[in-house]
This record gives C-alpha cells, structure tokens and sequence, in this order.
C-alpha cells in the first residue's frame, strides 16, 4: 500500500464473537484502523460486542436500531429462517446502517468475521452475495476471514487493503479460528452460540402473536415476551403470568402503571398477572381466575385478588381455573 497516503480505514460489524474479533484484528495487523459498530434491539444485545472491544481496544459505537428493525421484521424479502430470524434480511439491513456511518464518518470500506459455509442458510455464496447487493454498498464489505473464496472487493483492488495477508477459511469447522487466537494471544473469547431472540420457537411464537394483534409494538412489549407464561383472552386481550419470584421481578420492570393492568392474589402466595393496556371487566374476572389457579386454593372456593389499574384498585372473588383448562389459551 502507498505509505503517501492517508490511513485505511475499515468499520466492522462485531457481533462480539471469536470471528468477529480475528476479522478486525487480520486486518489491524496490515496497519489498518479499525473500528466496529454493533446494533441493539430487544432481541439482541451489544454485551458481547462490548467485551470484544475491552479486550482488544478497538473502539465500538452501540446503535439501538429497533424501529428500523421491525419495519424489516414485519415483511422480510427474502422471508423467516425456522422461526422469526429473518437473517439475510437483518444482515443485509446491519450493513447497509453500518454504511451511513462509513460514508459520514470516512471510513474506506466495511468488514465482518462472517465465514464461507460457517452457517447453511445464511454464509452461503449465494447469502453472501445477496447481504452485499441489497446493503446499498456493494463491492464495499469485505469478510477477512474468507476473502480469499470470495470475489475481489473494491477497496482491494485499489490497493487499500493488502488480499495477500487476508485468509481463505471456510466450512463450519473452527480449528483454523482457534489457532489464529493463539496466534494473536485472544483466549477468553464466547462459544460460537446464537444470542437471538428470533431464533427461540416459543419467543418467535409469542412475538406473531403480538405482530398479529397490535399495529405498533413497543419496547416493552417486545421485551414482555421474554418473561412468563403468555394467555391470549381474546382478539383485544392478553395476560402475562409469572412463573417464579425472578420472573415476576422482571415482569414487573416491562409494566406501564399508565395503561396496564396488575393482578395479585391477596389470600394465598401467587404469581404476578399483568394484562398490557388492561381489558373489559370480564376479561378482567377471566385473568382473576386464571391467577388464583397458580395458587395452592381449592378448586371450589372462592380467592380475593386485587386488581390495580390507571382508574385505581379495587377486590375481585374469583373461583380458581387451573392451569390445564386454559393450557389452549397459552401462545
């Protein structure tokens, strides 16, 4: 490269895995800057990310994109993976944010530790190619680990970035991964293990559902579907039951006292019921019944639960439905 020149610069997409962190540091060892940039939605965090960059000190911006991210999520192009993970789509969309920040900011290309074949669906050739074509930065991204397999880029061609020193990896296989960590002295690394929310059979199950009843959907709401057991009452009402003291503890933190409503037993130990931007008065004495069934109560005796609304509080008598007759409500 021309040492005339200024600096190559390359922002990466880190997910905060082992792959992630050689892609950034190949290219940091040919003398190029790099820096990372990870999103945040309620179905994935920056923790990992975060760890990868206090360790090797490259610098990470943490984007929330959640807004963005459910306008995609709702009608993928290229459509769901087993469950709700539209992966090509997500990619596609993580690269072409990332290449808004490159464009401002100045950075020569885009780079992420994405491997050939690693993944069946979504690191295919073709997968590959369609993430570039539909980022809006084609030509502009580049995967150092298996550069190699993979057509030439732009910045390569034009001599910013060294294709000699880059690597050739593919496969699903990570001996060649762990040896380059020894090589480079990066030992606490996480395992190769998925960290997304719309990869989980019972959240994506939970989250149609809410796709299908609501037009918008909050953060809370999305980060509802993450704890207790979850009741479709009808088309306008649900209610999230806890199912130990932990959980309730985490239900708790997603509740609006402005619109929700709260039930609780008051004669018997019982979980926490909240009922998202509250329900009819028989929904009401519905969700009060289902929440004395988790109780130790007898089936033919009546339970006080005390319902906590925006309008104010107020002591229902409920009999007790046991958890088996609404097992067809659960999502």
């Amino acid at each position: 490269m021309n040492s005339n020149r200024k600096k190559t610069k390359g922002l990466g997409l880190c997910s905060g895995g082992l792959d992630s962190i050689l892609a950034g540091v190949v290219l940091r060892e040919q003398g190029i800057h790099v820096e990372w940039i990870t999103f945040e939605t309620p179905f994935f965090s920056a923790d990992k990310a975060i760890k990868a960059s206090g360790m090797t000190g490259i610098r990470l911006r943490v984007e929330r994109i959640t807004q963005p991210y459910l306008k995609m999520l709702r009608n993928p192009p290229c459509g769901y993976g087993k469950h709700m993970n539209p992966c090509l789509d997500c990619h596609a969309l993580m690269f072409r944010l990332a290449g808004q920040v490159m464009e401002q900011e100045g950075f020569d290309f885009l780079f992420s530790g994405e491997v050939l074949g690693q993944r069946p669906m979504s690191q295919t050739r073709p997968s590959l190619r369609y993430v570039e074509k539909h980022s809006g930065y084609d030509g502009y991204l580049i995967r150092p680990l298996s550069a190699l397999r993979l057509d030439e880029s732009i910045p390569e061609k034009e001599g910013l970035v060294d294709r000699e020193k880059l690597l050739g990896i593919t496969g699903r296989g990570r001996k060649d991964q762990i040896r380059l960590a020894k090589q480079y002295g990066i030992q606490d690394y996480p395992a190769p293990a998925g960290g997304c929310l719309l990869t989980d059979k019972g959240y994506s199950n939970r989250l149609r559902d809410l796709f299908a009843h609501q037009v918008d959907a909050p953060d809370r709401d999305l980060d509802l579907l993450k704890h207790g057991r979850h009741f479709r009452l009808d088309e306008k009402t649900k209610i999230v039951v806890g199912r130990t003291k932990a959980d309730n503890d985490m239900i708790q933190r997603c509740i609006d006292p402005a619109e929700d409503t709260i039930l609780k037993t008051t004669g018997y130990p019982g979980p926490l019921v909240v009922m998202p931007k509250g329900g009819s008065a028989a929904m009401v004495l519905r969700a009060a019944s289902i929440c004395a069934g988790y109780t130790k109560a007898p089936v033919d005796q009546p339970v006080a639960v005390r319902v906590t609304s925006p309008t104010g509080e107020d002591t229902v008598e409920v009999l007790p439905v046991k958890p088996g007759s609404v097992s067809n409500l659960l999502v």
